[in-house]
Formats: C-alpha cells, sequence, structure tokens
C-alpha cells in the first residue's frame, strides 16, 4: 500500500511571544527558527518516517522558498513530486508561539490554492485499489472536490483532515471514509462536538472519525461504538504539528498492519504526538525514524 498526500508545502517562520499581538499594537519576539512545514507535507514527512511508502504531491512557486524547500525534502524517505506554479510565490506559514507551547498560525495558500486535478492525475495514475488519500483544508473547493472524487473511482481509502476549516467542508462527507478533527473544527463543521458530531459524520456516510482532544487524548468512533485514548503524559513545549503527527501516525499504523483504525493506532499516534509537542518547531520537532519504529514495534 502506498500513501498519496496531495496538500500545501510551506516555509515555518516560528516566532516566540509573550503574547498574541492585538489591533495596533507592536511586540517583540524572538525568533523561533525556520524549518519545512505546510500540513499536507507535515503528514507526508511522518507517514514516510513510520516506513510506508509515501508520496507527497505539492505545488510550489519558482523562487528562492522552493529553494529550501527541495533542500530540506531531500532529507525525508519520501517521493516527493513538487508542482512548480507560475505567477505564484511558494507558500510561507508564520507561527506565534506562546510561552505554554500553543500556537497562532498564519499561512499563506497562494500555491496551495493554484494546484488543480490537472496538475496531479499523472501522478495518480499509479495509485491502485486501497492506496491510501490524505487531503487537508488548504486546496481549492473544486480541487479537493476533484481529487476526492478521483481517489473514489481509483478505489483509494481517503482520509481527510478538514483543517483550516472551510465552509464547503460539508459538501464533501460523501467522498471521505476516516475523518481527523479537532473539537473547534467538528463543532464548526456539525454545529456540535463529541459522540454527537461523530454520529453526525456516520450518518453522512463515513466510516470512521477520530476526534483529537489535546491533552484530553482522543476518541475513534465507527458503526460498531467508541474507544477512547488518554494523551502521553510529556512537557508541552509547542503544538506545532502535533495535529498532523496524529494522524499521520495513526494512518500508517494501520497500513503497515493492514488493520482498520483501531486503539492501538490511536495509541501509536498519542505516543507520536507526545514527542512533537515536547520539542520546538515543525519538521525537526517530529519523531524520528528510529523513534517512530520504537513506537510501531
Amino acid at each position: 500500500m502506498r500513501a498519496y498526500i496531495v496538500g500545501n508545502v510551506a516555509i515555518d517562520e516560528t516566532i516566540a511571544v509573550s503574547e498574541l499581538p492585538v489591533i495596533g499594537a507592536s511586540i517583540l519576539g524572538n525568533a523561533g527558527g525556520s524549518d519545512l512545514g505546510g500540513k499536507g507535507t507535515n503528514q507526508a514527512v511522518v507517514t514516510a518516517r513510520c516506513g510506508v511508502p509515501t508520496t507527497l504531491v505539492a505545488p510550489i512557486g519558482r523562487d528562492g522558498r522552493a529553494d529550501s524547500i527541495r533542500r530540506y525534502l531531500a532529507d525525508e524517505p519520501l517521493r516527493s513530486e513538487l508542482i512548480e506554479m507560475d505567477g505564484v510565490s511558494s507558500d510561507v506559514s508564520i507561527i506565534f508561539r506562546l510561552p505554554g507551547g500553543e500556537n497562532a498560525i498564519v499561512t499563506t495558500t497562494e500555491s496551495a490554492q493554484s494546484l488543480s486535478l490537472s496538475h496531479v492525475r499523472r501522478i495518480l495514475s499509479t495509485a491502485r485499489p486501497g492506496d491510501l488519500m490524505m487531503l487537508q483544508g488548504n486546496l481549492s473547493d473544486q480541487t479537493t472536490r476533484d481529487i476526492l472524487e478521483h481517489a473514489r473511482a481509483i478505489g483509494m481509502v481517503t482520509a481527510f483532515n478538514p483543517s483550516p476549516v472551510r465552509s464547503y467542508f460539508s459538501d464533501l462527507w460523501h467522498l471521505i471514509d476516516i475523518a481527523f478533527l479537532n473539537k473547534g473544527e467538528a463543532q464548526a463543521l456539525t454545529g456540535t462536538t463529541g459522540g454527537d458530531a461523530a454520529q453526525y459524520l456516520l450518518g453522512r456516510g463515513l466510516r470512521e472519525i477520530v476526534l483529537t482532544l489535546g491533552g484530553d487524548g482522543a476518541t475513534l468512533v465507527n458503526r460498531n461504538g467508541s474507544i477512547d485514548v488518554p494523551a502521553r503524559a510529556c512537557d508541552v513545549v509547542d503544538t506545532t504539528g502535533a495535529g498532523d503527527t496524529f494522524m499521520a501516525a495513526a494512518l500508517a499504523s494501520c497500513a503497515l498492519r493492514d488493520q482498520r483504525l483501531d486503539r492501538l493506532a490511536i495509541e501509536h499516534a498519542a505516543a507520536a504526538a507526545a514527542i512533537t509537542v515536547s520539542r520546538h518547531g515543525t519538521r525537526k520537532a517530529f519523531p524520528t525514524i528510529s523513534e517512530l519504529e520504537a513506537i510501531l514495534r
């Protein structure tokens, strides 16, 4: 089984601040470093480090950030298909990191919004029934819909993380097998949270829903019931990329064992995410290949 992640790639620029800026105010901060990021890329890096054959499809501009993106990706055990887009800049994320590890992120999506199925179709010609398609919320409405429909036509398993939240996501549920949502995303897209949100999504055709609850753990819901898994105890210094780590590790655990999502997959995901939040940064905070091998063993 191969995992195909179609999404954004960005350069993450982190600034450590004592509080978030308000309108009209100037505040001081400390440079927190630069790294490879973007939700699609984060998920692809962790999936590949878990040992799942992984293809990342992501759009870039023709600029200096694109050169940095290529250098970073060359260090990762994945196949990268970077689509050069004319007339747009490679995307960038500005991350404001608070002292407790929480963050606020501003991401440009000029490149991501320019991607279309026509850019991706050739790459997906190698996909087979049962392969995994992972998507997030940074692509355009039409492209997200087109890729999900194309993946379904092939017979791929579709997994979706609806972040950042867009209003059109509510029209996509019938194309999605698995969804990973945090509390805010569940509230925005279903009008409720917890078990009620999961039942809403099951009623729209999803087979599995994972509700992530930060320090309170996560809940896996399917038609057989629900499974609660606590978070791993750890010192939280930076939550950037934790959700991406969680989703990727959970799906990789299933893929490597040829299983549907289960308690063990969520436990593996919780252990991987605990490592990510205990370190500063994005890609450099993700568990290493050896750390993931130890978790998945």
